[in-house]
């Protein structure tokens, strides 16, 4: 029974096995089959996939275009950089005048002056502002260049570019284009491994430059701050003290020296951005100017109208008037030009006033004025003899006697008839005190300090005589395009311009001492230190309370306010309008320059505002704290002038309107801002507020036309023909040339009583010349009615 249960048990276990196996090979078939399935779909989907984006021969050459448009691109970016030829070719003579300043900088220290040490600072910073701009075109050039190199790496990446030369059906398919492909890309890489080394190079270059143009800049500060004390101490062997050897005998440095001047004078004017080119265009406009005005008044045929303005320095021809003021106002335009520049400008000015003078000085101012020259001119050359430092001495300190004792003589004969000129007499004291000064100087081994007076002695008192005979020029030109303008709209000619003459020249010549002041602090080189001062105290802020401002803010909102008020004053003196005479000629002008001067006002006044750099907040409280005082007291100065305003624009009155207002009348002279101005019949200036004359009924006479209605009124006895009397008086009325035709004259006749009658007579005439007509048609209606023997009251 065991085993038979046994067997059973054994038996039923091999059927399990059995059973077990075939599920897992059921399992395994299904699984498998399920698996090839999802191979089979998932390949027949990458071929559906693979056959959609199939890169066809189109696609590879596209890309091959491609490559061959980055490529084409290198020589396209590196023909931009035009300006290398010309940065190498300013480099080259940046090198050469690095190397000619530290030759000259090695030089002994008595050969510098001031104005070439300041000449050679700022060659310096120019060439420190052009190597600025060299860097900035070559960090441009190089930016380019690495755009196109980025270009060129980002192809390695592009896909079908890589497939082109990894597959080597595709390299053979396309083997032509993948030659030509090669050619280009050596050439390119040429090209690029150039123009990296070529910036490279000039990066380095430019770098170098730098660092020798800051030292060059540090000697020349140390040389600049040195000149003034050693000014003061003795740099040579006292005058009279005998040589202790043969070294000085010779200059050797001179030749050397001179040759080295004359190259950096070249480079300087070559490669400096100096305002020389307006100087030349300001003379030229000059010419232009007096030319035109003068051609004006000679082609109409009136140049005896000029006479009276006595024209001592203008001529019809302005050569010599353009290049006085060129030459003279040449250091206002270039500060710090070379000693060797100024010196030639300087001769050039004494020939041109020289020739100006000849026959406009009387004879004994121009022997004074001659003697001058040749000293200026001996004292320049003895700078370029290239004797010895001793000879040179006794020479200067001959050139200073004399100088100075004819500073004394010029001065006793200068003072009685100086006039206006009271700066003349200054900058001969001037003159003769430096002189002096030089002497000493010289004579005690200073020879820094004795080179400082002389040759400011003789800058001061040529620009004084220079800048005067500009003032006098175009204070000439002034009157000249006045008395032009007044021709050209037939104007009277003749006009009060003394007043306007003096004033004017006052005002020019303010500007005229500035400008000298600034030359002569420029000449010893301590303009830059009262700039620094002067600048530092208008710059520093200033508290009231809670107000902050500065005085060169307030400074130049007064000055811009007064440019403004000038600009708006003289703009009607310039078209000719001077007075009263131009009222008769009154028309739509008047008023444009009466629109022209609002503006300048109002344009003035804020520009003023924002250049001052008063904060706009502060501005509002003192608008609002006017605002409180014009609705307390100032409405009616406000109400005139919006009145004002509104007259200038209105044209309900306008410059030469005969109006009546009230009880008053006469002719407008003035529309002002505030107020106007009539002129009565019996010459007296009516000044009005502009508040009245919009607030009152206003009679203008002439608002549309100058047309006015003359009334005559005669008394004859009767018996007489009617007819016969008004036709007779309408023939003596039509007659006149004065009375219009186009309105024809009335004639009334009324009976008074038995023996009289009133005639009363009627005719249109211009309203500016009534006088005149009335008065010669009475005298012949009169004289007729005595020949008809009628008889009259």
């Amino acid at each position: 029974m065991n085993k038979a249960n046994q067997l059973a048990i054994n038996g039923f276990h091999e059927a399990f096995k059995a059973c077990f196996f075939i599920l897992f090979i059921f399992l395994a078939v299904t699984v498998s089959a399920q698996s090839s399935l999802r191979t089979e779909r998932s390949r027949n989907d990458s071929s559906l996939l693979a056959d959609t984006n199939m890169l066809s021969t189109g696609d590879y050459l596209e890309g091959l275009e491609r490559v061959y448009e980055t490529l084409n691109k290198v020589p396209t970016v590196t023909a931009s950089f035009g300006r290398i030829p010309e940065i190498i070719s300013k480099l080259a003579a940046d090198d050469s005048t690095i190397s000619l300043l530290k030759q000259r900088l090695s030089l002994n220290v008595r050969t510098f002056n001031l104005q070439n040490l300041q000449m050679f600072r700022t060659l310096l910073d120019e060439m420190t502002d052009n190597a600025n701009g060299y860097n900035d075109i070559i960090l441009s050039y190089d930016k380019d260049l690495d755009g196109i190199k980025k270009e060129i790496a980002a192809l390695r990446k592009d896909t079908v570019i890589r497939q082109i030369f990894r597959t080597k059906a595709l390299r053979d398919s396309f083997s032509v284009q993948i030659k030509a492909l090669r050619l280009k890309r050596v050439g390119t890489d040429s090209i690029i491994r150039a123009a990296t080394n070529t910036l490279n190079g000039l990066r380095a270059h430019v770098a170098t430059n730098e660092l020798a143009i800051q030292e060059l800049l540090y000697q020349t500060n140390v040389q600049l701050k040195s000149i003034g004390p050693k000014a003061f101490l003795k740099e040579k062997r006292y005058l009279w003290e005998k040589r202790s050897s043969t070294t000085d005998a010779k200059y050797p440095e001179f030749n050397q020296m001179f040759d080295s001047e004359k190259k950096i004078n070249t480079y300087y004017f070559k490669n400096t951005r100096s305002n020389r080119v307006l100087l030349l265009f300001t003379g030229l406009l000059f010419f232009v100017w007096v030319f035109y005005n003068f051609k004006s008044v000679k082609n109409h045929g009136k140049m005896d109208i000029l006479e009276d303005l006595n024209l001592r320095l203008l001529t019809p021809i302005p050569i010599l008037s353009a290049f006085t003021l060129i030459f003279a106002l040449a250091p206002v335009f270039d500060l710090q030009a070379p000693a060797l520049y100024l010196e030639f400008t300087q001769f050039l000015l004494l020939i041109i006033l020289t020739t100006v003078f000849l026959k406009r000085l009387p004879r004994e101012t121009l022997l004074s004025w001659g003697i001058f020259v040749i000293l200026f001119i001996a004292l320049s050359l003895v700078r370029l003899l290239g004797v010895s430092s001793q000879a040179q001495r006794w020479m200067i300190l001959l050139i200073n006697l004399m100088s100075t004792a004819f500073g004394v003589i010029a001065l006793r004969k200068l003072k009685p008839i100086a006039g206006n000129y009271r700066i003349l007499v200054i900058a001969g004291t001037l003159y003769m005190l430096f002189n002096g000064l030089a002497i000493i100087a010289n004579m005690f081994g200073r020879t820094t300090l004795m080179q400082i007076f002389y040759t400011t002695g003789v800058y001061a008192l040529l620009y004084t005589v220079a800048l005067i005979v500009v003032v006098r020029l175009i204070t000439e030109a002034f009157l000249l395009q006045i008395k032009a303008s007044r021709m050209r709209k037939r104007y009277a000619d003749h006009f009060e311009w003394e007043g306007i003459a003096k004033e004017f020249s006052t005002i020019i010549s303010y500007l005229a001492v500035f400008i000298w002041f600034v030359l002569l602090t420029a000449h010893l080189d301590i303009l830059e230190f009262f700039s620094e001062v002067i600048g530092s105290f208008l710059s520093t802020p200033r508290k009231i309370g809670s107000f902050s401002f500065t005085f060169g803010g307030v400074l130049l909102f007064l000055g811009i306010i007064w440019t403004a008020n000038f600009l708006q004053k003289y703009v009607a003196y310039f078209f000719g309008e001077t007075g009263d005479d131009t009222i008769e000629n009154a028309n739509a002008e008047h008023s444009r320059l009466l629109i022209t001067r609002l503006v300048l006002l109002i344009a003035g006044f804020l520009l003023a505002v924002a250049a001052s750099g008063l904060p706009v907040d502060k501005i509002t409280v003192v608008l609002g704290a006017l605002g409180v005082g014009i609705g307390l007291g100032l409405q009616s100065i406000v109400s005139n002038f919006v009145s004002g305003i509104i007259l200038i624009f209105d044209r309900t009155i306008r410059i030469g309107d005969v109006v009546e207002l009230g009880n008053r009348k006469g002719k407008v002279k003035e529309i002002g801002i505030r107020s106007s101005t009539l002129l009565s019949d019996d010459g007296a200036e009516i000044i009005i507020p502009n508040g009245d004359i919009l607030s009152n009924n206003i009679i203008n006479w002439t608002l549309s036309n100058n047309n006015i209605r003359v009334s005559l009124t005669v008394t004859i006895a009767k018996p007489f023909n009617k007819e016969e009397i008004v036709e007779m008086i309408k023939t003596i009325i039509l007659d006149n040339e004065h009375v219009f035709k186009r309105k024809a004259p009335s004639v009334i006749i009324n009976p008074l009583n038995g023996k009289w009658s009133t005639v009363k007579i009627f005719f249109w005439c211009n309203l500016n010349n009534t006088d005149a007509p009335k008065s010669t048609i009475s005298e012949a209606i009169y004289q007729q009615l005595a020949e008809k023997e009628i008889e009259t009251l």
